[in-house]
């Protein structure tokens, strides 16, 4: 089943990490709502979030708790959004957004375009928060 986040896992492909353990990664999308979207997955393949193990999905929203709060943070929001969609890649995935309003959440809404020196900067700021 390798996905782009499994090549990103094996670091085959570059990501902006922002947090990682030995299960769980979270790292910056490349095609944001919003300055700071970040995804959190589990580094073991499953497509479909809700045939993770119990116990793993757990650890997985727990380390996705700890990544929102340091994307709350370093990013201006009234709140982090989160969603799980699973349409686009079939690699289990959180979404977690920086809102504003109600329509930041809106997956039909055109991504933002950043350059490297701003996901650098953004990548910088999570991490540090």
């Amino acid at each position: 089943m390798s996905t782009v986040f499994t090549k990103i896992i094996n670091g085959e492909i570059p990501a902006y990490k922002i947090a990682e353990d030995d299960r769980f990664l979270a790292f910056l999308d490349v095609m944001p709502l919003a300055k700071g979207h970040t995804l959190v997955i589990p580094k073991k393949e499953t497509d479909l979030i809700f045939n993770i193990e119990t116990e793993e999905y757990k650890d997985l929203w727990a380390f996705a708790q700890k990544v929102a709060a340091k994307v709350g943070k370093a990013i201006p929001c009234v709140r982090v959004g989160v969603a799980v969609v699973g349409l686009e890649v079939p690699h289990a995935h959180i979404h977690l957004v920086p809102l504003n309003s109600i329509g930041d959440l809106n997956f039909a809404n055109e991504r933002l375009k950043l350059s490297e020196t701003e996901f650098r900067d953004i990548q910088e700021a999570i991490i540090q928060a």
